[in-house]
């Protein structure tokens, strides 16, 4: 390593970005404009403080979370952005590591690594690919661990440890063959975790919309917490009102909350960002959309729109693959039961045996699926 480079990785860690208060002032637009999926915008920022701290890993890992948040919609279709947001995180991890070796006490490189494949044992647990998730997950809880003692440095500290304490529990209630990973290290407190998490959603800068996620997912659909979940929904799409993801989950909560008028107005708005091609807006947003549609106009006896709408919700899931999901499932017993009754039956028939093909015997779609057949044979 030139002495050039030393010499500058010395000065670039006299002070910890993460701690920064000025900096932080400079780049809260460029982070607001990031979770807007206003990427381009967020990056000219985010290439100032590359320019200014070159050898600093801060820079490459908001590349990161710029490119992760541009996959979020679909992490099951990410094309080249995926290699893209690996290495970014590769060279965060880099970055990071060079830190070290001018300071192996460097608290705020190892956050980075803690951060950096913590994010990227993420993207390959989404992608499914089990080992590599277990390679990375295990290097963030190398590094995880030792950052602790130093939550009162800054709450982006404290947002690793929030994760540990709750998912170290969480995976070890729902994905036993993981455990082994978890092994070496303290049990976590999936209470002491929620509570981390509260702590960083109202006192980090560049962590605080992550903490808002894990929170409003945990609520959602761990502790059945609908109407805190809601809450978080509302305030977070109203922030970033052009985040597909967000728009979506705050659809998804209003319906399960029961408001449907509500949910019907915001599904309405996400098909049409939709049909006018926004960024980001996608088919799982419209299956979602269009499954809260139909389902209202089933309920108020409205039969033409309802089938209307379950018909794009098999459009949109067959698009991208997805035929296992139960929003798809449904939508095809509803549209069957409609072709039964002007016997259509050969449609009806097919929807049927796509119902048995992506459920098991015992499942009740596949049973009132089954139940539909029997009636068809009787009147053909």
């Amino acid at each position: 390593m030139s002495f050039q480079v030393l010499q500058a990785q010395n000065q670039d860690t006299s002070r910890y970005l993460l701690t920064d208060f000025a900096l932080q002032l400079e780049i809260t637009d460029a982070i607001d404009e990031m979770y807007n999926f206003n990427f381009h915008k967020a990056e000219v920022e985010f290439n100032w403080i590359r320019y200014n701290h070159i050898e600093h890993p801060l820079s490459y890992f908001l590349y990161g979370i710029s490119t992760w948040w541009q996959m979020m919609p679909n992490l099951e279709e990410v094309g080249d952005l995926g290699e893209e947001f690996v290495a970014y995180m590769d060279t965060a991890i880099v970055k990071s590591e060079n830190l070290l070796k001018v300071n192996k006490e460097n608290v705020e490189a190892k956050f980075f690594l803690a951060g950096a494949y913590g994010f990227k044992g993420r993207f390959y647990s989404e992608r499914k690919n089990w080992t590599k998730a277990a390679n990375t997950g295990r290097l963030a809880l190398k590094y995880l661990e030792k950052t602790k003692g130093y939550e009162e440095l800054s709450p982006e500290i404290l947002f690793g440890d929030a994760l540990f304490n709750y998912y170290s529990v969480w995976i070890r209630e729902n994905y036993p063959s993981l455990r082994p990973l978890l092994f070496f290290f303290a049990k976590g407190d999936k209470q002491l975790g929620i509570d981390q998490l509260e702590e960083v959603a109202s006192n980090a800068f560049y962590t605080r919309m992550e903490a808002i996620y894990f929170l409003m997912r945990i609520k959602a659909f761990e502790l059945n917490e609908t109407f805190e979940a809601l809450r978080l929904a509302k305030y977070i799409h109203e922030k970033y009102p052009q985040n597909p993801y967000f728009h979506r989950f705050y659809a998804r909560m209003l319906y399960q909350s029961g408001q449907y008028a509500q949910a019907a107005e915001v599904s309405f708005e996400i098909l049409q960002r939709i049909d006018q091609q926004w960024l980001g807006y996608e088919e799982i947003s419209g299956r979602y959309a269009s499954f809260f549609l139909a389902s209202l106009y089933q309920s108020q006896g409205n039969d033409a729109e309802a089938e209307r709408y379950f018909k794009r919700v098999v459009q949109f899931t067959e698009a991208i693959g997805q035929e296992e999901s139960g929003y798809y499932l449904s939508s095809q017993l509803y549209l069957a039961r409609v072709e039964t009754d002007r016997e259509q039956y050969e449609s009806a028939l097919e929807r049927i045996a796509t119902i048995r093909t992506f459920t098991k015997r015992k499942q009740k779609l596949n049973k009132d699926a089954r139940a539909l057949r029997k009636k068809i044979k009787r009147q053909i």
